[in-house]
């Protein structure tokens, strides 16, 4: 099993830029495809982005593609989502998760860990 906590969610302005963090523990982490997740208020989890083990492989939900980008590092067994031109609608508490699939994956329910999540807040 693998355990991830996230950082550097918080407040920022629509237009702004955040990065998150995921890092995780245990030895699993460089054979495993990562994603980030988010729910907001009252609405479904909903798939952001993926990457594959080795970090050659990104993908994007549609409505952040150009503004969001995920990267890895597995010698920090961490991943990360860069967040820029932020919007209200971002709004959301991020997720970070590993998947237990081989192929890259947008459904929540192939991945197996999840970490606890962190808020990201957009102000108009």
């Amino acid at each position: 099993q693998v355990q991830l906590v996230e950082s550097g969610g918080g407040l920022v302005q629509a237009g702004g830029s955040l990065r998150l963090s995921c890092t995780a523990s245990g030895r699993t982490f460089s054979n495993r495809g990562m994603g980030w997740f988010r729910q907001a208020p009252g609405k479904k989890r909903e798939f952001v982005a993926g990457i594959n083990w080795s970090g050659g492989n990104t993908y994007y939900a549609d409505f952040v593609k150009g503004r969001f980008t995920i990267s890895r590092d597995n010698a920090k067994s961490t991943v990360y989502l860069q967040m820029n031109s932020l919007k209200p609608e971002d709004t959301a508490v991020y997720y970070c998760a590993a998947s237990v699939v081989v192929l890259s994956t947008t459904q929540d329910r192939d991945f197996g860990s999840w970490g606890q999540g962190t808020q990201v807040t957009v102000s108009s």
